[in-house]
């Protein structure tokens, strides 16, 4: 997120669940890092190019999200990438197709 040009701050938490659940993201969606952008939750390992993209449109929604940690997703680097989708999350829990990586 950094290379990207996003100010990023590190909080330490002791229960991600309920970080997660403060920023309104529901724990199905769940991954290991949740952050708050622009009034937006992103959860999990999301690419910096979604996050300027969510920024840009602005759609009505809880954030967005990577759930689980998928091969080959930023962070995950490795040898045997794996086809994830980064998911659109809306205010009822539902949620859309945002981006296919």
């Amino acid at each position: 997120m950094k290379n990207a040009s996003f100010e990023v701050r590190t909080h330490v938490v002791m229960d991600v669940p309920q970080a997660r659940k403060h920023q309104g993201m529901p724990d199905h969606f769940g991954s290991c890092h949740t952050a708050k952008v622009g009034g937006y939750a992103v959860e999990g390992h999301v690419p910096a190019a979604d996050v300027q993209r969510l920024l840009k449109e602005k759609p009505k929604a809880i954030g967005i999200a990577v759930p689980s940690m998928p091969p080959g997703s930023p962070g995950m680097e490795s040898a045997k990438p794996v086809p994830y989708r980064t998911l659109l999350v809306l205010a009822a829990g539902e949620s859309t197709i945002f981006a296919k990586h």
